[in-house]
C-alpha cells in the first residue's frame, strides 16, 4: 500500500508543483486586473501569461544595468569580472558617452549583467585614464539598476559611483522553496498513512475496499486478518523471488538510485538554477557529485556479483566473457545515445562524438571487473588465509590490484604534468581562454585535452565544455575523455573495496560501518592536502573536467559517508526502505538510456508559456524526473529489470 500511495503521490506531486510554482507566484511586479477584466492585458487570459506581461523584460539570469555618466566631456569605458572567474581578464561591457553640460543631459548607456556569481564593476576613461571606480556587487535576476558617475567636487574633481536600485529583483530561489514543500508534504502524507496501516481495523478496512471478495475470505478464513502481503504471495515463485529481493543488500540500489535521479534531474536542466549545471572549471556543484557516485557504486557492485557468481562454480572464462560482451555494450549504447542524430545517416563520422558516460562506464567496468576477476584470491573473503596485519586484512590479499591502479595513477600524473603540449605550460591544469589573464587561451584542459584532440581529433570530443561561459573557451574539451578515464578506473576501485568490506565483515555492521568512517577520513584527508583545502590554490584542484585526483578523493570521502548512511538506515536498522530511489537503481541502464533517448519527447517536455521563467522550468524538470521514477516503480512492480 504504502508503495502504491508513492505512486499517487508523486503524481500529485507533479501536479501540485506545477500550480505553486507558475511564475505568477515568483514575480510579484503588481498586481493583475480581475480575470475577465478588459483593462488588463488580454481580459481572461491565464494567469502565467499575464504574469508573464507583468515581469520585467529580460532573460532568466540577467538584470538591467543604466550608466548615467555626469561627467563633462569625459566619456566611460565600462568592464565586468565575475567572480567565479579565476584570475580572469575583465570584460568589456559598453562606451558611456560624456554628458551634455549645456543641456545637464548625462550620458547614458544600458547594459544586461549576470545575476548567478557577484560582479565586479570596473569603470575607466575613455582612453587610456586610470581607474575611476570599481564596485563589487551581487545583482538579482530581472532587477533594474543604475550606475550613476558623477564629481563630487568641482575643485578636487573627486568622482564617485553610485550604484540605485531603480526595481528590486525577483526571489528565484522560490520555485526551490516550493518544490521542497511539496515534496516534504507528500512524504509526511506517506509516513502517515504507513502509520495508519498498521492499525489493523484500518488494514482490513482498505483491503476490503480494494478487493472485497478475498478480503472477506482472508479474514473468515483460518489465517486471520490479512497482513501487508500481498495475498498472492503464496505463490511458490513469487515467494522465491520476494526471498531474493530481502537479502539483496537494498542499501547499493538505493544509493545507485539516488545518483541516477539527480544525475537525471541535472540532465534535463535542473531549473535552470547555476548550482545544478557542472562547475565552469574548478570545484563543486550539485550536478558535480552524482556520476562518481554512481561509478563508486558500480564498483561496490562488481566485487559483490563476481564474488557470488564464483561461490555458486561459474568459471573464470565464462565470466570474462560475460564482462567482455557488458562492456562493448555499454560503449555502443553510449555512442548511439551521445549521437542522436540519426538524420545524417549511420556513416556520418564527421562530427561523431566518441567519448560519452556509457563509454567510460563501460571501459570502466571491463578494467575494474577484469583485474577483480584476474587477480582474486581463494580464502580472502572467508578469512582462511593467514595475515601479518590484521587491521588491513581486507586490503593486504589483493595487493597485486592495488600496484595495478597505484601504476595507472603514476601514469596519469606523469602525462598531466610531464607531457609537453604545444603552446601551453606542462602540467597546465586551467581551462584556458579568458582564464590565467588570457596567457594561454588554447590551452583548455592541458594534457588532457591535447591528448584527445591528438587521438580522437577535434570533432569527435565534446564542443561545448562547462568553461565556455564562464571563461570564453573556443577550443573543445570533453569531461569524458581518454586521460580523466583512468581516475574513473580508481574511483570504481574504492567502491570496489567497498564492496570487499562488506563481503569480508558479512553480518558484522558495526565492522563494516567503521570502516567506511575509516576510508571516509583517510579520503578527505588527501583531498586536504592535495587541495590546501582551497578551491584555486590546492596543488591539485578539484576538478570535475580534468576527473583530478583531488576530485575522486573528495567524491570518494562523500561516497563513503553517504553508502554508510543508507546502510545504516536501509538494511542494519531497517527505518527506511529505499523507496523511491530503490526502484530506479533497480533498473539504472534504463532509466538512464531511457532520459536520454526520450529527453525532447512529451510529458517529459512541453512548450512553456515562459521559458525564461526558472519556475516553469523546475516545474518540467521535476515533473520529468518524478515520472521516471514512476516508471521504474512500475517495472519494479511488474518485474521487468533490463539487464546488460
Amino acid at each position: 500500500m504504502a508503495a502504491a500511495g508513492l505512486v499517487v503521490a508523486a503524481a500529485a506531486a507533479a501536479a501540485l508543483g506545477a500550480l505553486l510554482m507558475a511564475p505568477g507566484l515568483t514575480q510579484p511586479h503588481g498586481e493583475g486586473p480581475p480575470e475577465g477584466s478588459g483593462d488588463g492585458p488580454r481580459g481572461g487570459a491565464p494567469a502565467a501569461a499575464v504574469a508573464a506581461e507583468r515581469r520585467p523584460p529580460g532573460r532568466m539570469d540577467q538584470a538591467l544595468l543604466l550608466v548615467r555618466n555626469e561627467l563633462p566631456a569625459q566619456g566611460l569605458r565600462l568592464a565586468a569580472l565575475s567572480g567565479s572567474c579565476h584570475q580572469c581578464l575583465y570584460q568589456f561591457l559598453a562606451f558611456v558617452p560624456p554628458s551634455n553640460g549645456s543641456l545637464r543631459k548625462p550620458g547614458v548607456a544600458a547594459v544586461t549583467v549576470d545575476t548567478q556569481h557577484p560582479l565586479t564593476l570596473l569603470v575607466n576613461g575613455s582612453v587610456g585614464d586610470p581607474e575611476l571606480c570599481k564596485i563589487q556587487y551581487h545583482f538579482g535576476e530581472f532587477g533594474n539598476y543604475s550606475l550613476v558617475v558623477k564629481t563630487l567636487s568641482a575643485s578636487t574633481k573627486t568622482v564617485s559611483c553610485d550604484l540605485v536600485i531603480n526595481e528590486g529583483p525577483i526571489n528565484s530561489y522560490l520555485p526551490i522553496v516550493f518544490a521542497f514543500l511539496v515534496y516534504m508534504g507528500i512524504l509526511a502524507i506517506l509516513i502517515v498513512g504507513r502509520l495508519f496501516m498498521k492499525i489493523d481495523p484500518v488494514r482490513n478496512w482498505v483491503y476490503k475496499k480494494l478487493n472485497p471478495r478475498g478480503t472477506d475470505h482472508l479474514i473468515n478464513s483460518e489465517l486471520g486478518s490479512p497482513n501487508t502481503t500481498d495475498p498472492v504471495s503464496s505463490d511458490p515463485t513469487l515467494h522465491l523471488w520476494s526471498t531474493a529481493s530481502r537479502q539483496r543488500l537494498r542499501s547499493l540500489d538505493t544509493f545507485r538510485g539516488l545518483s541516477l535521479v539527480i544525475m537525471v534531474f541535472v540532465n534535463y536542466g535542473g531549473g535552470k538554477y547555476w548550482f545544478f549545471k557542472h562547475e565552469s572549471w574548478n570545484g563543486l556543484t550539485v550536478a558535480d557529485l552524482v556520476f562518481p557516485w554512481f561509478v563508486f557504486i558500480m564498483g561496490t557492485s562488481i566485487s559483490l556479483s563476481l564474488s557470488s557468481m564464483l561461490r555458486r562454480g561459474s568459471s573464470k572464462q565464462k565470466l570474462l566473457g560475460k564482462i567482455l560482451w557488458r562492456s562493448f555494450l555499454l560503449i555502443l549504447l553510449g555512442i548511439i545515445v551521445v549521437n542522436p542524430n540519426y538524420c545524417l545517416g549511420p556513416l556520418s563520422w564527421d562530427n561523431l562524438r566518441i567519448p560519452g558516460v556509457l563509454q567510460r562506464l563501460g571501459f570502466t567496468y571491463l578494467v575494474v571487473a577484469a583485474l577483480e576477476l584476474l587477480f582474486t584470491r581463494a580464502g580472502a573473503e572467508s578469512r582462511t588465509l593467514e595475515m601479518p596485519c590484521p587491521a588491513l586484512q581486507d586490503i593486504l590479499p589483493y595487493w597485486p590490484q592495488w600496484i595495478f591502479i597505484l601504476m595507472l595513477e603514476v601514469i596519469w600524473l606523469c602525462l598531466t604534468f610531464l607531457l609537453p603540449v604545444p603552446g601551453c605550460p606542462r602540467g597546465y591544469l586551467g581551462p584556458g581562454g579568458i582564464g590565467d589573464f588570457g596567457s594561454y587561451p588554447n590551452c583548455t584542459g592541458g594534457a588532457a585535452g591535447y591528448i584527445d584532440r591528438l587521438l580522437l581529433g577535434e570533432k569527435h570530443i565534446y564542443q561545448h565544455p562547462s568553461s565556455s561561459v564562464i571563461y570564453q573557451t573556443t577550443m573543445p574539451y570533453d569531461p569524458e575523455g581518454i586521460l580523466g578515464t583512468i581516475n574513473t578506473i580508481l574511483m570504481a576501485f574504492l567502491g570496489l573495496q567497498a564492496g570487499k568490506i562488506i563481503l569480508f565483515y558479512k553480518d558484522q555492521h558495526k565492522q563494516i560501518m567503521s570502516r567506511f568512517v575509516i576510508w571516509s577520513i583517510v579520503m578527505g584527508i588527501i583531498s586536504a592536502i592535495l587541495t590546501k583545502c582551497s578551491k584555486e590554490e590546492g596543488f591539485i584542484p578539484i576538478n570535475k573536467n580534468l576527473w583530478s585526483i583531488s576530485y575522486v578523493t573528495t567524491m570518494s570521502c562523500f561516497a563513503f559517508i553517504l553508502l554508510l548512511l543508507i546502510y545504516y538506515l536501509v538494511d542494519v536498522k531497517r527505518l527506511w526502505s529505499g523507496a523511491p530511489f530503490f526502484y530506479p537503481g533497480m533498473n539504472s541502464i534504463l532509466v538512464y538510456i531511457g532520459h536520454e533517448v526520450f529527453e525532447n519527447y512529451f510529458p517529459f517536455k512541453w512548450k512553456m508559456q515562459d521559458s525564461q521563467s526558472h519556475a516553469e522550468h523546475l516545474t518540467q524538470n521535476l515533473t520529468a524526473t518524478t515520472l521516471w521514477v514512476i516508471i521504474s516503480y512500475v517495472l519494479y512492480r511488474r518485474r521487468i529489470f533490463w539487464k546488460i
